[in-house]
């Protein structure tokens, strides 16, 4: 039986009904024949996440792909890339394969596995980029996220390595030399605090290197999770240049800031840090501008047992899947500034070009059925979420305007009216 949309409002503002036999949109327009009502909600291609955390093979207790598709799909998302730092490192041909199979297996989103730069994320010898991306995995995007790839030399040949397939290299943008104990951002209230500061410059001056990097090597680079001001001035001066950088924000970086690391709570503690008020601004103006490209969540899901500790010794990371629209809607809605087609290219179109997703990012006749219809009416209460394993929510208690209402994965409804769906 086919499935339609009715009254739909698209990103640039037509109304259209959308119909889907299989997997597939078949039609568009006005369509005879009843359908689901989506009067007054809006239809977006389905969301994609190019910085997620999956935790599987060897980190079970804090998520694992089903549980963390489940709440991509909660989220809104149809497709996720997870990052390498599992147990085994996603290195090989091999590990990245079973990533994307059990991303399969779970069925709500698409898993793309993100393959490590370095064996091991060790930093000192490059894993077998070549392999991964002529596997079945097909990966075109590699990192070692929560490690810099520091060595100069090293980021130099990753990224003319991946220049042979057009991959990019996402970088963690954290020179190690500055960063050693580093607990909170670096400043007045780190001082206050007596927690070792962050420096911002840990952050700036990696990126400005491994921009020129990409401009000698014609290669692309990403960077992982912006914080700063200075940062993103960098990645303005970059893109003047032509050089082929882009970069993401997460929700937790346009939203929250230092100052909630007063209260000592773990959930507030994050890789790389809550910045200033200032930070969060020049951030969101960034967005503005285009000077940032996607939101990434940094979905960082963790057990109990590494999170519910003494700030010192907690494990950094917060949860960020289920919320992350809702919280992209407010900060929008709140400058003034929010357009369907900004929401859209920052949480979808962007987001699966530059992660090669070419079944993501677009609504159109003959293309996969990956759609995300968001109802920009009812509030999310973001203590509700509850797909994860985990529980480091750094958003219990807030409410969010604007929440997903429908999530369409590949023709099937991963969630439906509010509610996530249990998959045959």
């Amino acid at each position: 039986m086919p499935t339609i949309l009715k009254n739909l409002t698209l990103a640039d503002g037509l109304r259209s009904d959308i119909r889907i036999e299989g997997d597939t949109i078949v039609e568009m327009g006005t369509i005879s024949g009843s359908g689901i009502d989506c009067d007054s909600l809006i239809g977006l291609p389905g969301f994609v996440d190019p910085h997620t955390h999956l935790r599987e093979p060897g980190f079970e207790a804090s998520e694992t792909v089903l549980s963390g598709s489940r709440a991509a799909a909660a989220g809104g998302y149809t497709a996720v890339c997870a990052m390498a730092n599992t147990l085994p490192v996603a290195d090989t041909a091999e590990i990245v394969e079973a990533v994307l199979d059990a991303g399969v297996a779970a069925g709500y989103c698409q898993v793309q596995p993100i393959g490590a730069v370095t064996n091991g994320l060790a930093g000192k010898q490059l894993s077998e980029i070549t392999q991964m991306h002529q596997s079945r995995a097909n990966v075109t995007m590699f990192s070692d996220d929560g490690i810099c790839v520091s060595d100069p030399a090293l980021m130099q040949d990753a990224l003319a390595k991946v220049k042979a397939f057009g991959g990019v290299i996402a970088q963690h943008a954290q020179d190690p030399a500055r960063t050693e104990g580093a607990q909170m951002n670096a400043g007045p209230l780190a001082i206050e605090l007596g927690l070792t500061g962050w420096p911002r410059l840990a952050e700036e001056d990696i990126i400005a290197r491994d921009a020129l990097l990409a401009e000698q090597t014609g290669s692309r680079l990403h960077i992982c999770h912006l914080t700063t001001a200075g940062g993103v001035e960098v990645v303005r001066w970059a893109k003047q240049r032509g050089i082929a950088i882009t970069a993401e924000v997460t929700p937790h970086h346009l939203l929250l800031t230092e100052d909630l690391v007063r209260s000592y709570d773990p959930v507030y503690k994050v890789n790389p840090p809550l910045r200033t008020g200032a930070d969060a601004k020049a951030l969101i103006a960034g967005v503005l501008d285009g000077t940032i490209d996607v939101l990434g969540t940094d979905h960082a899901p963790h057990s109990a047992e590494k999170k519910e500790a003494e700030w010192g010794h907690a494990a950094f990371g917060m949860l960020g899947l289920e919320t992350a629209a809702s919280i992209l809607h407010q900060v929008l809605a709140d400058t003034g500034s929010l357009t369907w087609q900004l929401f859209e290219q920052l949480i979808s179109s962007r987001a699966a070009a530059l992660t090669g997703l070419s079944d993501h990012g677009q609504l159109a006749v003959g293309r996969k059925a990956n759609i995300t219809v968001f109802n920009p009416h009812e509030d999310l209460a973001a203590s509700s979420i509850s797909q994860s394993l985990s529980s480091n929510n750094p958003y219990a208690g807030m409410v969010f305007k604007g929440r997903v209402q429908h999530t369409v994965y590949n023709g099937t409804f991963t969630v439906r009216d509010q509610t996530l769906q249990e998959l045959k």
